[in-house]
């Protein structure tokens, strides 16, 4: 089954921006010494926390399908960019160029056992797949209405 998911990102006057997905939201903004005001995540942590987040969710789900006991269950991810690409230089990337994901687990099967819940996590995980194998985007649809 296919489906459509939505969020919206909105900047008014206030130095950060509002995402809102259906009735949840929460504030990206930038750290101070980047010009923000350090009231929320920036745009690449919460790919980072995305991805986290996803595959949290994805171990816990097939952990519990295969019968396996998970009593606690952390995912850390961090990703190296060089921010030279975000600033126009031509020989850099502006996105990530390696993300590492560590998955610590409290849990009643040995590591081998453990490690192949892991592995179907990677291959069903919709957050990693996309970061990992890239997705189409269209181009952007502009509306401008006057001042």
């Amino acid at each position: 089954m296919k489906e459509t998911y939505k969020v919206t990102a909105k900047k008014g006057a206030e130095p950060f921006v509002k995402v809102t997905a259906g009735q949840h939201s929460i504030i990206i903004d930038e750290p101070k010494d980047h010009g923000g005001t350090d009231c929320g995540m920036n745009p690449v942590q919460l790919l980072l926390s995305s991805v986290a987040s996803c595959m949290t969710l994805t171990i816990s789900i097939y952990a519990e399908a295969m019968g396996v006991e998970v009593s606690d269950l952390q995912v850390n991810v961090e990703g190296d960019m060089d921010s030279a690409g975000m600033k126009g230089s031509a020989r850099v990337r502006p996105g990530f160029n390696k993300i590492r994901v560590f998955v610590d687990a409290k849990t009643n099967v040995p590591e081998e056992t453990f490690q192949q819940v892991v592995d179907l996590a990677v291959l069903r995980c919709p957050v990693e797949d996309s970061v990992s194998k890239g997705v189409e985007f269209d181009d952007p649809v502009l509306t401008v209405h006057a001042d």
